[in-house]
Order: structure tokens, then sequence, then C-alpha cells
């Protein structure tokens, strides 16, 4: 085990942990944040997307060991006031049924619009692709892309 500082959700956050514990688990564990959540472990679903050093990014990937000096932000730090506009327009669409790919796709979702603050319905879905949504909710997931990126 070893000892980390770590910057999240722009606190430096001391954990002792193995190297290569994902920060998926360090969050969780560790950290107490249970916003960004466990959905295959292999980065295929998008359920534990993060931004790490302001990119959306698997959290089930990234070995804490690789983490450094960059900023990690999760679901919790995207806004004290859950009124980040992905946060907002993600209620105006009523957009999630079961909610648990929600924050990854919120996490990816606001990436993209810092990337890309007008993009077309093509590069949303080409943004997007792989956030896995089991309920189904990608219209309205697209619909409250669309919205935030209006304002």
């Amino acid at each position: 085990m070893a000892q980390y500082t770590i910057k999240v959700n722009g606190k430096s956050l001391q954990v002792e942990v193995d190297a290569d514990t994902p920060m998926l688990w360090v969050l969780r564990d560790h950290l107490k944040l249970l916003g960004t959540k466990f959905g295959c472990g292999i980065g295929q679903c998008g359920a534990c997307t993060i931004h790490f050093d302001g990119v959306a990014t698997r959290s089930c990937l990234i070995p804490i060991s690789a983490v450094g000096e960059s900023p990690i932000t999760t679901i919790e730090g995207l806004s004290e006031e859950y009124n980040h506009p992905i946060q907002k327009a993600w209620l105006a669409h009523d957009v999630p049924q079961c909610g648990y790919c929600q924050s990854g796709q919120m996490m990816n979702a606001a990436s993209l619009l810092k990337q890309n603050p007008n993009p077309s319905d093509k590069e949303i879905e080409a943004a997007m692709h792989g956030n896995i949504c089991r309920c189904g909710t990608y219209i309205r997931i697209k619909a409250a892309i669309k919205t935030a990126a209006k304002g």
C-alpha cells in the first residue's frame, strides 16, 4: 500500500491504497463518493465516467498510480448547487428512469459541451456512444444535451 494525495472536486485528499486500485474504487470505497457507479469494470458501459484532467474518462480503467497531479471531477463536483446546465436539463426533460447510468451520462455530456458548446445530433450521438442506458432514455438524453447547449 502507498499513500496518494489526489485532487478530487477541487479538494486535495489523501488515500492509502495499492497502486493498481482503480479510481472507481478509490472514489466509492475510500472517499465515499457514491455517485460514480460500477457498471461493467472494463470501460464499456460508461456508468463510472468522471472528468480526469477535464476529459470524460472511465474511472474503472484508471489506476490511482496514473492520476498524479491531474484533477478529478465526479458527479458530486459538477455543481454544488445542482445548477449545472446539464443537471437542469436532465430534470427538465425527466431523463432518468432507474437512474443508475445517469451520473456517467451527465459527466460525459458535460465534457462534450465543454469541448463543443453547440453539437449537432450526430456529434451528440458520437460523443455519447458507449454510455449505455438499459432503460433506453437516449432520445431524452439527446434532447437534454441540446437544451443544456442553449444555455
